[in-house]
């Protein structure tokens, strides 16, 4: 006889938590989401829903929802951040879209994290714990208990560790770690579109140069989102609520293009934060206990994944909890079967996706004209002889469908 677990406890409510809470409920569990914070606020940030976590979202029912408060891209391009020399372009018409399977959306944290926990609260108006600081679990033979650093306790039969970069659940589980400062640090800021002289086109767009490049792209209510990394920082503060100069930041880009130099200059606020990397994790389970999102795999922000792993993640592990295939008699060990197969299925994709989001940080930052043509020129003559083809390098990412996958 196979025990199905009928109550878990997720540790965390960011977009990771919040979307494994709604998988879990679909399937029939029950979940509470343990929050640290008081309130559900998100800084100002602007972040991309590829078409791989769109799917994720229609198949939770939220796709009208996301869709009314995002930004929908005209294209996915690469430009020399200096001169703003287009390298490639690909369309996101109704054929590259259907050829990927969903839509790409552009949202605000803010609005993302609103449309999950509303969605959470509608289907389980008691789920949300907030002001729940997590502390440490212990582990019986039938249960897990989660101790807040309050002296609360909440009981469950699994317990979720989507705790993000500094996730106290994974300390637990495998010590304390000491990650890479990568020598890079990231400006963010969000501009008003009215406020630009140099507007940047309606798309998400990669501006590489030499040991640094930028991001930018709309986002709904006529703002504009921008990210940019330097290399060669001695800043190494990991919390991206720091409040940069903007002084720095326009001398980062000095000699940019003036859509970069006008939304540094435009930006009412620029927050600046260290990239830390982190050693690839194999192990995501402890018995009752599981990692998913960025406590399980963080990944540097140069792929536009991180989020979107985590969302693929919550519907995996609801999956497989939901189709234990063990025939053990013993819950403890049904669960432990379950979260295994969770973290067979999905550590693959994950890995994978961090090794490319380590290679784009070299990529973009190309530094001597020799390596700009070596690594551009193709880039660009692909885009204009076969774009179907640069389309098609990102199939592995776009077209996959995690609620395809079957359970074996």
């Amino acid at each position: 006889m196979t025990v199905k677990p009928k109550k878990i406890l997720i540790i965390g409510a960011g977009i990771g938590g919040l979307t494994t809470a709604l998988a879990c409920l679909q399937r029939g569990f029950e979940v509470q989401v343990l929050e640290q914070a008081q309130a559900l606020e998100e800084v100002g940030a602007g972040i991309q829903i590829p078409p791989n976590a769109s799917k994720i979202l229609a198949a939770l029912g939220l796709e009208q929802e996301i869709a009314a408060r995002a930004f929908r891209p005209q294209e996915l391009e690469t430009r020399m951040g200096q001169s703003g020399q287009q390298v490639f372009s690909i369309a996101l018409n109704a054929k590259t879209l259907n050829h990927w399977g969903a839509a790409y959306y552009h949202i605000h944290r803010a609005d993302y994290v609103a449309v999950l926990s509303a969605a959470l609260q509608a289907r389980a108006k008691d789920a949300l714990v907030l002001n729940a600081t997590f502390s440490h679990y212990q582990q019986t033979a039938d249960a897990v208990v989660a101790h807040m650093t309050d002296g609360r306790q909440f009981l469950g039969d699994i317990l979720i560790g989507a705790d993000g970069l500094r996730s106290r659940v994974r300390q637990q589980i495998l010590g304390p770690e000491q990650p890479r400062f990568t020598g890079n640090m990231a400006w963010r800021a969000v501009v008003p579109l009215t406020a630009l002289n140099h507007p940047p086109p309606p798309n998400a767009c990669v501006w590489m140069g030499p040991g640094r490049h930028a991001v930018t792209y709309h986002l709904a209510a006529g703002l504009v989102n921008f990210i940019g990394v330097v290399e060669g920082q001695d800043f190494v503060q990991e919390d991206w609520h720091t409040t940069g100069a903007r002084h720095q930041a326009a001398a980062d880009f000095a000699d940019w293009h003036p859509i970069i130099t006008g939304l540094i200059d435009k930006a009412e606020a620029l927050h600046c934060w260290a990239l830390y990397d982190r050693q690839t994790l194999r192990t995501w389970c402890d018995g009752r206990v599981v990692l998913l999102g960025d406590a399980a795999h963080p990944m540097l922000p140069f792929m536009a994944q991180g989020a979107a792993m985590a969302v693929e993640d919550g519907w995996a592990l609801a999956d497989c909890l939901a189709a234990q295939a063990s025939h053990s008699p013993h819950a403890q060990q049904d669960i432990a079967d379950a979260l295994r197969a969770f973290q067979n299925r999905r550590l693959p994709r994950t890995m994978a996706a961090q090794n490319a989001s380590r290679r784009n940080m070299k990529t973009f930052h190309r530094s001597t004209v020799v390596s700009q043509l070596a690594n551009y020129g193709p880039m660009w003559l692909g885009g204009k002889l076969a774009p179907h083809l640069v389309r098609r390098r990102l199939d592995w990412l776009y077209r996959y469908d995690e609620t395809a996958v079957a359970i074996g």
